[in-house]
């Protein structure tokens, strides 16, 4: 390896239409600027797994897989990530998650706690030992609120924020966001002809556990309703406006679009199903609830749609296409000029670089006094003169790296 400088480069998190153009993206680059480039396969398990060279010499083919302009040059052109991911946690790992080849020794090292071991130590070796000079990590707050880890151990590390509900802190547009929600209008305005055929009011719900720019937007471009985590709402007054519109409209059907983690005063929706890696459980299906309440107060048949899996899946549109171009090729020319341990962003509606999103201060959240009309259940569409393209909430400065 003497000589030899290389990028590693990894997707972490649930997939989303966008990251093949950035891996693609990186790897033009990085031969352009003479490093060899390898993609470490599914998540941060990639590094905690892998066994960096087999007794031949070679790579560990099922966690890494070298990447050049050839083997990259149509990826594209489709979804999903062809590096794979998971939702692994180097710092929080199961026994039972534990590489197989793990000596029973090093294992009693690495124990933090009860049944919770910290492979940060191998994760360390394994990038020396695969020869890493810079690594690009894709992923949303999870995935790089470990990077945070890796650059206070001192790896040079570029992260890039990708995450359907467009929550990461630092940066205004996350990759995989515009996708969703192009998705889900399509969707929608494809069953309002079912919702108009059988005069229904319908709840459509939508991914955003803690932060509602995924339903915003979506009613923003739907003209719809939408409910958002950041605002607990009166579901009498919901119910009133819902059943106006289904009078209001000639083919007599309304809907409103619930993000996950909304919910109504006086409620409560219990997490559901085994924690993930992170801690994160799977709230229980709010739309269903809903829409069983709505029907109620109405009395108007009501049917409950999920907006959510087919929304990740399938090519990016333009705009995503676009940004994870963008966003890649920002990276590397940060990289070449000496910056590291930053998150690449779009700040006040430019291309810039943040630090990497802080763990403590959670996920970006709508700002509901200029985004959100909380009596109207809508997004707010007035006074807009001088917002950034995206309407996300003013940032602040861009921040330079020291």
């Amino acid at each position: 390896m003497v000589g030899t400088r290389r990028i590693g480069i990894l997707t972490g998190g649930g997939d989303v239409p966008g990251l093949n153009s950035v891996i693609k993206s990186v790897t033009y680059r990085s031969t352009e600027l003479g490093y060899e480039v390898l993609g470490i396969r599914r998540g941060w398990e990639g590094l905690t797994h892998v066994r960096p060279v087999g007794g031949d010499g070679k790579l560990d083919p099922d966690y890494v897989r070298p990447l050049d302009r050839i083997n990259t040059r149509t990826i594209d052109r489709t979804g999903g990530t062809v590096l794979h991911t998971s939702r692994t946690n180097p710092r929080r790992m199961t026994a039972a998650r534990l590489p197989a080849w793990l000596p029973e020794d090093r294992r009693a090292q690495l124990q933090v706690g009860d049944d919770e071991y910290d492979l940060t130590p191998i994760v360390l070796e394994h990038i020396a030992a695969l020869g890493i000079d810079h690594l690009v990590a894709i992923g949303g707050d999870d995935t790089l609120s470990y990077a945070h880890v890796l650059t206070e151990a001192g790896i040079s590390l570029m992260a890039i924020p990708k995450t359907m509900d467009n929550d990461v802190q630092g940066t205004e547009y996350c990759i995989g966001f515009s996708s969703a929600i192009t998705r889900a209008k399509e969707l929608i305005d494809r069953q309002r002809t079912t919702l108009g055929s059988h005069e229904r009011i319908g709840v459509f719900r939508i991914f955003g556990r803690d932060a509602g720019f995924s339903a915003l937007f979506t009613a923003y471009v739907s003209s719809g309703r939408c409910v958002i985590p950041e605002s607990p709402y009166d579901l009498g007054a919901l119910a009133e406006i819902l059943g106006m519109d289904h009078q209001m409209n000639p083919s007599h059907y309304a809907f409103v679009i619930t993000a996950e983690g909304a919910i109504w005063h006086g409620a409560r929706l219990g997490d559901i199903g085994e924690p993930d890696s992170f801690g994160h459980r799977h709230k229980a299906n709010v739309g269903e609830a809903l829409a069983i309440e709505l029907r109620a107060r109405t009395g108007i048949e009501t049917v409950a749609s999920e907006l959510t899996y087919d929304l990740r899946s399938g090519q990016p549109d333009s705009l995503d296409q676009l940004v994870a171009t963008t966003f890649a090729n920002v990276a590397m020319d940060l990289l070449a000029e000496g910056v590291t341990g930053r998150m690449v962003a779009i700040r006040d509606g430019k291309y810039d670089h943040a630090p990497l999103p802080d763990p403590a201060l959670g996920p970006r959240k709508v700002d509901v006094a200029t985004q959100y009309n909380a009596e109207r259940f809508r997004p707010q569409y007035a006074s807009r003169l001088g917002d950034p393209m995206l309407l996300s909430a003013h940032l602040g400065a861009p921040v330079i790296a020291g």
